[in-house]
This record gives C-alpha cells, structure tokens and sequence, in this order.
C-alpha cells in the first residue's frame, strides 16, 4: 500500500489486530476524544491511568468499556502505566495530561525497561502529507535530539528506516539535508551528511537510498533537483528528511502544519513499545493518527 495521506495509517492498522494503550494522566479530553475514536474504529483498546472521576465525567455515555485505574496523581499514574508495559499488559504508551520532561524520564529511567535493545537512542518522527507532494513524508528528529553528530543522527536514522519497512516501504529514500548540496566546513550539516553518505556506501546503514548533503528543494522537487543538474534516487522523491538539529526541525514541521496545513502522526522511536508523544494542545485527528501510526508501528520498536 502505497501511503499517500494521514489517514492511510488507521487502513493499516485495521488490518491487524489492536493493540492496548496505557494512556497516562487521561483525564484530559482531545487525549479521551481520540482513544475513543480509535477504539470505535478497532484499531486499539486502551487502559486509562490517572482521576478516574474526571475520566469518566469526561468520556461519552456510549464509549467503549474501557478499564480506568484510578490513581492519587499524575507520578502514580505513570508508575502504573509503565509497570502495565513491562508486564505485557499494554503494548503502546500514551502521554496525556502530564509534562512532557516528566512522561519521558519514565521511559528513559533504566530499571523501567522501556529502552530498546542495548538502551538505544530514543528519537521523534512525524508524518506529514503536504497537498504539494505525491506521498507522505517523514521527519526526524525534530523533537530530542537537540544537535546530533554525525553518529547520533546514524541511530536516528536507522531508528526511522526500521519504522519506514514497517510500514511496507522496502527501500526508504532518506535525504539528510543541509543548506547546500556541497560540502563545505562553514556548513556543518553539510560535513555530516557527506559523512552519512559515506557509512550508507560502506554499507553501515542499511535498507535504504540515501543522500546528503542535499537542500529541502531538491529533495521534494524534481523540477528544482532538474533546473540545478542535481542527480540522484532522492531527488524529488524523498521518503524521510533527517534534519540538521532539532531548532530546524521544529521550523519545518510547524511549517508544514500551520502554513501547509498538513494532517500529521507522530510517534517516539527507540523504545520497546511505541510511544505517543503528542502536545497537549494537539487536535484529537491527529492525536487520533498518532495512535493509528502506533498501532502500526509495533516491529519498528525493541
């Protein structure tokens, strides 16, 4: 299935079977109206952690039955919903009402298990499906890794194209883009991408195309990579676009969903379950979609 909008993740995701998410601190009502809509598609069941009062006060007469355990604050809460992961109880972890900095030191905290494999980097991707382009495209990292070095951004990558399989897309296009499509010691992003490109043709990252140092233009438009004389697989037909750091990623992304107007999904990677990391303020579609995209994204993770 070729993934061309946002919503071609609750497709998928009907196709298998649903799976359970800890939602922490649920009390909180675009996070409600979003587990609700997705367990109503059967794409998910959910456990609700946090004032089982304010959830239930909150949730339609005709929700599903979904369990609520209720717990005396938002720290009791996580502290329940993770040891429901680490037990198998839930595969999927969601963060509703609670900060941000707070949710992720759970995830990151050694003894709670929730790292992958040899406590690998945790990274942010989001989807987007720009009215412009001809597919979805993904971004990373955009949401933790503050200035990654050519290895981090490796991990980074690797992290996404497990994802971008995942999702039936065999041979993800990655551009790592920078300002310039020459490599210049002025331009940092532009030493990392060529050294990325270097570890791809050794074969050090594999299941994939990649290509760097390349601008945004020439990796969205074959008409600009044309007009430049820019050859190459990506050109104009990126799959995943790996920032330089995470202030340009958040430029980017904001970009494409205020002025661009795109539908989004996101989920953390790196973890052994999927992660839902969506802002408080976020819409509940695209909560919705993050969590279709989690209920997809299950081998990508561990």
């Amino acid at each position: 299935m070729k993934l061309t909008k946002i919503s071609d993740f609750a497709t998928l995701a009907r196709e298998r079977d649903p799976v359970c998410v800890a939602v922490v601190a649920a009390h909180e009502v675009t996070t409600l109206d979003a587990i609700v809509h997705a367990a109503r598609d059967g794409l998910i069941t959910a456990r609700l952690y946090g004032d089982a009062r304010k959830i239930a006060s909150l949730l339609p007469p005709d929700a599903p039955d979904f369990a609520v355990i209720d717990a005396e604050d938002n720290a009791d809460a996580l502290e329940r919903a993770v040891e429901d992961v680490q037990r198998g109880v839930c595969g999927a972890l969601m963060k509703g009402d609670i900060d941000t900095a707070t949710f992720l030191r759970a995830v990151v905290r050694p003894e709670n298990g929730l790292r992958g494999d040899s406590g690998s980097r945790l990274s942010v991707v989001g989807f987007y499906d720009p009215s412009a382009y001809h597919k979805l495209v993904a971004v990373t990292d955009f949401g933790m890794n503050e200035a990654p070095d050519a290895d981090a951004k490796q991990e980074i990558i690797i992290n996404t194209v497990k994802l971008l399989r995942n999702l039936g897309i065999s041979r993800p296009k990655v551009a790592v883009l920078s300002d310039t499509e020459r490599v210049s010691a002025r331009v940092p992003a532009s030493v990392d991408a060529a050294e990325l490109k270097r570890r791809w043709l050794n074969g050090a990252i594999p299941d994939c195309i990649l290509e760097g140092p390349i601008p945004f233009d020439l990796a969205v438009s074959r008409a600009a990579a044309d007009t430049k004389g820019y050859i190459s697989e990506v050109a104009g037909d990126a799959d995943l676009l790996v920032v330089p750091d995470i202030a340009a990623g958040n430029i980017l992304v904001k970009a494409l969903t205020i002025w661009g107007g795109c539908g989004t999904a996101g989920t953390v990677l790196g973890a052994r379950v999927p992660v839902i990391m969506t802002s408080r303020s976020a819409d509940p579609l695209d909560k919705y979609h993050s969590i279709a995209l989690a209920a997809v994204a299950g081998g990508a993770h561990g």
